[in-house]
Parts: C-alpha cells; sequence; structure tokens
C-alpha cells in the first residue's frame, strides 16, 4: 500500500486499459444524502424494515410507504457532485467499463452514465417495481393512491406486490447484477473502490476478486478501510475534489492520447 496523490492515481487510470468503479454511500454524502450505516445515519433514526416484514404485514408496508413518500431517505431533490461528474468523463472517454454501485439514488445515471454501464447492487430508490414480473411504476400515481386508499395497488399486470426497487434486508441479492458485477470486476485492469467502508459482503468481496485476477486496487475514502493493505494506492479525502483533481490530473498526462 502507498498513500497516493491524485497525480499516482490519474497515471494509473492512463496506463490502464479496462477500469471499473466501485462506489458506496461517501461519494453521495457530498451531494446530501445520508449514509444509511454511519452513527447519525437513516437506520440510526428510524429502524430499517426487513423484506419479510414488507412482505407479510401490511403495516409494515404502510410504514414503508409512508417513509417514502415523506422523503425519509434523504433522496429528494439530491443532484450528483463533483465525484459523480468526474466518474461520468472517465465512463464517457472510453477509460471504465462499468461502475458498480452499492447505492440507490440514480445520481450516476443523472450524471451522465449509461444505464448499462451501472451495475446496482442495491437496486434503486427512484421507481418501484412488482416483486413478481419486475414491471416499472413511477411512484406518483402510487402515492395518489396510497393517500387516497391508504395502502399501495397491486401490479396491474400480474396482481402481485409492488416494492420500491431497492434491495431490502433479508431480501436477495440480485442475479444478474451479481453475475455481471463478477464478470466486469474479472475483467478489469484495474479497480478503484470510492466511498466505501468495505464491510458490507458480498459486495465488498469484489475488490480482492479484482486483486485475485491481476488487477491493481486503488482506494478513496474518507476513512482507512480494512482493505487498504492489500490497495496499490490508497487515497484518504473528500471524494469530490479529489476525482475533480484526478480528471485535471488526467488530461495534463495525455488521457485523450492513451
Amino acid at each position: 500500500m502507498t498513500v497516493s496523490t491524485t497525480s499516482d492515481l490519474a497515471k494509473l487510470i492512463i496506463q490502464s486499459s479496462r477500469v471499473v468503479i466501485f462506489t458506496g454511500a461517501g461519494i453521495s454524502t457530498e451531494s446530501g444524502i445520508p449514509d444509511f450505516r454511519s452513527p447519525g445515519g437513516v437506520w440510526s433514526k428510524m429502524k430499517p424494515i426487513q423484506f419479510q416484514d414488507f412482505v407479510d404485514d401490511p403495516k409494515m408496508r404502510e410504514e414503508s410507504w409512508r417513509r417514502k413518500f415523506e422523503g425519509r431517505d434523504g433522496m429528494a431533490n439530491a443532484q450528483p457532485n463533483k465525484g459523480h461528474l468526474a466518474v461520468a468523463e472517465l465512463v464517457n472517454r472510453g477509460k471504465v467499463s462499468h461502475v458498480i454501485t452499492q447505492n440507490v439514488d440514480n445520481l450516476h445515471q443523472n450524471s451522465g452514465v449509461p444505464d448499462d454501464k451501472v451495475i446496482e447492487l442495491h437496486g434503486n430508490a427512484t421507481y418501484a417495481k412488482c416483486l413478481n414480473c419486475n414491471r416499472a411504476y413511477e411512484f406518483a400515481p402510487l402515492e395518489l393512491a396510497f393517500q387516497k386508499q391508504g395502502e399501495v395497488p397491486d401490479c396491474e399486470h400480474c396482481g402481485s406486490m409492488i416494492k420500491t426497487a431497492t434491495i431490502s434486508f433479508g431480501q436477495p441479492m440480485p442475479e444478474r447484477e451479481m453475475l455481471l458485477a463478477q464478470q466486469a470486476t474479472i475483467a478489469c485492469d484495474l479497480f478503484i473502490a470510492i466511498g466505501s467502508s468495505l464491510l458490507v459482503y458480498p459486495a465488498a468481496s469484489f475488490p480482492l476478486k479484482a486483486k485475485q485476477n491481476g488487477a491493481k486496487l486503488v482506494i478513496l475514502n474518507r476513512e482507512p478501510t480494512e482493505l487498504d493493505a492489500y490497495a496499490e494506492l490508497v487515497i484518504h479525502g473528500e471524494i469530490g475534489p479529489v476525482l475533480s483533481q484526478t480528471i485535471a490530473q488526467c488530461l495534463d498526462q495525455g488521457l485523450d492520447q492513451a
């Protein structure tokens, strides 16, 4: 491990041909979205609702929807920050093959990363979907129904239950996304973990999987992580400013010619 500078990171990016970026809550806190797990975060203020409780208990289902429609997840009106925009820049310049994210806020897509380049391990909080047929639903008509009837209607297509398109505690991880993330990780030659404590598994297994398959590992986080010792480069700092400076360094070092 080397405690590194943005110039070091830029050099690694330029030398790499297939970069994977892995993001956690830390990249979105600079957009005003609270970290769910940290002290003072959302889950320290209200207990998360287990998936099976949502399915089995109408009262828990009602509480889950009430939280969503009252904006208690802290995501309302959040906009991409400099960190998201820097990641999008690297994707759109062809350096980054995929962005694997633990976040559910859609800010990578909003920053300009194409949908097919984003792998969402924990789902997406900006829409709902049927638990059976996966039909997607916008929130506005669901909220209107909830206000009138006190509940969200079942899927108009198959009659099954609708839920916010996030992965709740106790809900199986999405098989397709996990497979895509594994394939992208194995194929990369540089894996950059950004804003993640790297404590939540199975998602946190991807950095080591990349290392095991010959990729270099970079960790950018405000605080040390348990995987810092495995990384070629470690930067502890504010994510948006660090990534913005890294992009500038990449351009200075000839990213356009890479």
